[in-house]
């Protein structure tokens, strides 16, 4: 044999050569949890149910929760990927070393190198047992039936990980001319106790060989795939290279639909192979060998890579589309079974791919679509399909409206032969295209109508509703005689005109808010009309008009009759005014409510000496109160 079957123990990849199909000695199946016990007489240690084995026992599961107070990992799968119901063996082991699992394998081929495999996962966190536990130590060993060892490997110590970690280990062993059964026994070498918790899956043999090759023959680049179209009549020849290995080599190519299932190829037994197809579809091809005593024998043979041969149909397209469609929609066309489209239509039309897509189309793009499609070998097909573009309709829901509050109007919408109004509050009807419309307040509604083809176009009115008009001419005014003021009057209800009377004293009486000056107390009416007619309303004003005080600044009570007394002219206009007199101390020498009785320039009966004095006159109502100086002359 070459100097690559030398039985060297390697974890990962194992065989440096070419392998065979899996022989499988334990995948420990699949299922819900728990498992089923293994066969008598394959473990000498006692089932558990409960996914936590003690010393001295396993389980079979397919997920594994917390155990030993958290001491263990916590595993969701086994060890293929994804493989969530995949059943594993969880190993705790017994106080003693020794033998934990035994099995038999049968119908091997003699004088055939095998690569064995299991996968291994040590359990236990690196924390548990204080940092100090136990690490699992395996040996495997595998033996002719009477008891001789053919090959053996130990895997050291398998370390904890903080997350758990899947090992592959295996070795290589050849076995003798006639042995064709053999044992394999797996014995734990260390004891025990806390640790030594180990997973087990996946246990394999497989057949390991020199390295095998196909090819295409006479195929650029030989990517492992040719695709060709079935009205070529295609034939495609398939080689083999297979390094030195094999004392008297034999090969035999096999088929697949699916890639799982091999089938050999009656007849096929050389490195060379030509098939002529005649049919479409994907088909895998592989070679297999061995030596030439075992070449019957699939699990003596070593298998090749899989070359693919697709063979394409003529693609059917059934072209279609979403028509027919209305002016400014977006057409879709669309084929199938190629992996390239190419579109042509009217008015010079082109694209590719499916969908293809014609934007805002117009009446003129109606026609037929035509579409060439093209599949990965190279079959082509054409085909068409008629697209009619429909007119869209003129919708038209009138002229803006005004009406008054609580009254109605009839709507006119036309150029459908179909209608929607939105929103429907105060419709008669929404359906209709001349529904009675009374809102409750200015709304737009939105009138969307379809022709006899479904394709539909939109209008909007604006119904406006005017309010009653109000008018509040203010709050009633005071001013001093000579002032003017103006009228802070409001009015709502839309478009409105005002008149003011009577018409006196004023700037404008066609404005809300006019300035007046009256001379003398009035009462102004104000009316306010909506120019829309939707009534009239009024509202009056008092303005009070307080006379100005005319305050003598000297007079002289010499009981001459002339100026003997402080005359304030026009001091009755405010009777309840208060008068005070104060000397230059600020002692009140006089007071006095209304002014009924003028200040003769005494105190208690007896005349003031001549000088200056100060007076404050309160004329209430609001107004500011008045003061100044007035002088005593004799």
């Amino acid at each position: 044999m070459a100097a690559f079957f030398i039985a060297v123990p390697v974890q990962a990849q194992l065989c440096t050569g070419s392998l065979g199909d899996p022989l499988a000695i334990k995948t420990f199946g699949s299922g819900s949890n728990p498992g089923q016990p293994l066969a008598p007489g394959v473990t000498t240690y006692s089932y558990t149910f409960n996914g936590c084995p003690p010393d001295g026992s396993y389980t079979i599961y397919n997920s594994a929760g917390t155990c030993f107070n958290d001491s263990w990992h916590v595993l969701t799968e086994d060890h293929t990927p994804g493989d969530v119901n995949g059943y594993m063996m969880a190993v705790n082991a017994a106080l003693t070393p020794g033998v934990f699992y035994l099995d038999t394998v049968k119908g091997l081929c003699g004088t055939t190198l095998y690569e064995f495999s299991a996968w291994v996962l040590n359990i236990l966190k690196p924390t548990a047992c204080n940092g100090s536990g136990t690490r699992p130590n395996l040996s495997f060993s595998i033996e002719t039936i009477t008891g001789t060892v053919l090959q053996s490997y130990n895997t050291g110590d398998i370390n904890s990980t903080a997350t758990p970690l899947w090992n592959q280990y295996g070795f290589f062993v050849s076995l003798p001319a006639g042995v064709t059964d053999v044992v394999l026994r797996l014995t734990n070498n260390a004891p025990g106790g806390c640790g030594n918790d180990l997973v087990l899956d996946d246990i394999a043999f497989r057949p390991c060989g020199p390295k095998l090759d196909a090819l295409f023959a006479n195929v650029a680049g030989n990517n492992g795939t040719v695709n060709y179209c079935i009205v070529n009549s295609q034939s495609v020849s398939f080689t083999a290279s297979l390094q030195n290995g094999y004392t008297n080599p034999a090969y035999q190519w096999q088929v697949s639909a699916d890639g799982v299932v091999w089938n050999d190829i009656v007849g096929a037994t050389t490195a060379n192979y030509t098939r002529a197809f005649n049919v479409a579809g994907t088909f895998r091809y592989r070679i297999t060998a061995a030596e030439a005593s075992n070449i019957a024998s699939t699990k003596c043979r070593v298998v090749s890579n899989v070359l693919t041969v697709i063979i394409d149909a003529v693609p059917q397209p059934a072209a279609a589309s979403n028509g027919p469609v209305c002016e400014g929609d977006v057409i879709n066309l669309t084929a199938k079974d190629g992996v390239t489209y190419q579109w042509t239509g009217p008015n010079g039309y082109t694209a590719s791919g499916t969908p293809a897509i014609v934007n805002a189309i117009q009446l003129n793009q109606s026609g037929k679509y035509y579409v060439l499609v093209t599949t990965t070998g190279g079959c082509t097909n054409t085909d068409s399909v008629q697209v009619t573009v429909n007119p869209n309709p003129i919708a038209a829901a009138g002229a803006d409206e005004i009406i008054c509050d609580n009254e109605t109007v009839q709507l006119n919408g036309s150029g459908g032969t179909a209608y929607d109004w939105q929103p429907v509050t105060g419709l008669s009807n929404a359906s209709i295209p001349n529904p009675v419309a009374a809102p409750k307040q200015t709304t737009s509604y939105v009138l969307r109508v379809l022709n006899s083809f479904g394709c539909g176009d939109n209008d909007t009115i604006t119904v406006s509703v005017l309010t009653a008009p109000t008018a509040d001419a203010g709050p009633d005014l005071t001013i001093i005689e000579g002032m003017a003021v103006k009228i802070n009057a409001q009015a709502t209800g839309g478009t409105l005109s005002y008149l003011w009377s009577p018409f006196i004293y004023m700037d404008d009486a066609t404005i809300l808010t006019p300035t007046v000056a009256p001379p003398n107390n009035i009462v102004y009416r104000l009316s306010v009309v909506s120019t829309n007619g939707c009534g009239a309303a009024q509202d009056e004003v008092s303005i009070r008009v307080f006379k100005k005080l005319i305050i003598p600044n000297v007079f002289s009570p010499n009981g001459d009759g002339q100026n003997d007394k402080w005359m304030i002219e026009a001091i009755g206009s405010y009777p309840e005014a208060v008068v005070e007199i104060f000397n230059r101390y600020g002692q009140k020498l006089f007071r006095s409510i209304g002014y009924s009785k003028p200040w003769d320039g005494t105190l208690n009966g007896q005349l003031l000496p001549i000088g200056t004095y100060y007076y404050l006159i309160d004329r209430k109502n609001g107004l500011p109160v008045l003061s100044g100086s007035v002088t005593i002359l004799r």
